[in-house]
């Protein structure tokens, strides 16, 4: 549900980073922070409680050009991976563009990620989303670890749907970027069809 400024003429899009705790939701966002530049991004607010965070920051991509002769403003927000802070999840996602769903490709994470996923939709569809519909996007993280499954096991167990996917290392930025430019495409392209 994108937000347009007449003022700024600027269309403001919200992607979401969803996934189980500690699969690299965060590590992602300050990947991208800490890359983009100062004069495109505002500030990072991370909202604290004694046992979540959520991070969010906005930017404008220079380089993904305009609609209608707008620019297109993201803002980027994770949520608190706990299945415990659902009520914060749920919150987080009400005017949702766009999904990145980062799993963690450790094989005793599946349960997790699967779990995280369904939760996705659940909390989607009680606000009249549903996730085949949304630019939606998979992220295969941490990669470079051992006792990583394939990307066949992967896709099996979490992409049944058969959405863009890539292999990712949030800490060195591996494949971090490739995942943000195509969900951002996903919600352009969903723009230009006048959704």
């Amino acid at each position: 549900m994108s937000f347009i400024n007449y003022a700024s003429r600027e269309i403001n899009c919200k992607i979401v980073y969803y996934g189980p705790g500690l699969c690299g939701k965060t590590t992602n966002l300050q990947f991208i922070y800490q890359k983009t530049a100062p004069d495109a991004k505002g500030k990072m607010i991370s909202l604290a409680t004694e046992t979540e965070r959520t991070l969010f920051f906005d930017f404008l991509p220079l380089s993904l050009g305009e609609i209608r002769g707008f620019k297109t403003r993201f803002h980027l927000y994770t949520v608190p991976g706990q299945v415990f802070y659902d009520a914060s999840r749920k919150l987080i996602l009400k005017g949702v563009d766009g999904v990145v769903f980062v799993a963690d490709s450790q094989e005793e994470r599946i349960d997790a990620n699967i779990e995280s996923l369904e939760n996705l939709r659940i909390n989607l569809n009680e606000q009249g989303y549903d996730l085949d519909k949304l630019p939606y996007i998979i992220q295969y993280n941490k990669r470079d670890l051992p006792g990583t499954m394939t990307v066949e096991e992967l896709r099996r167990e979490l992409n049944t749907t058969n959405v863009p996917e890539y292999e990712a290392c949030a800490t060195t930025g591996e494949g971090v970027f490739e995942t943000l430019k195509a969900v951002a495409k996903l919600i352009l392209i969903d723009l230009k069809k006048g959704k």
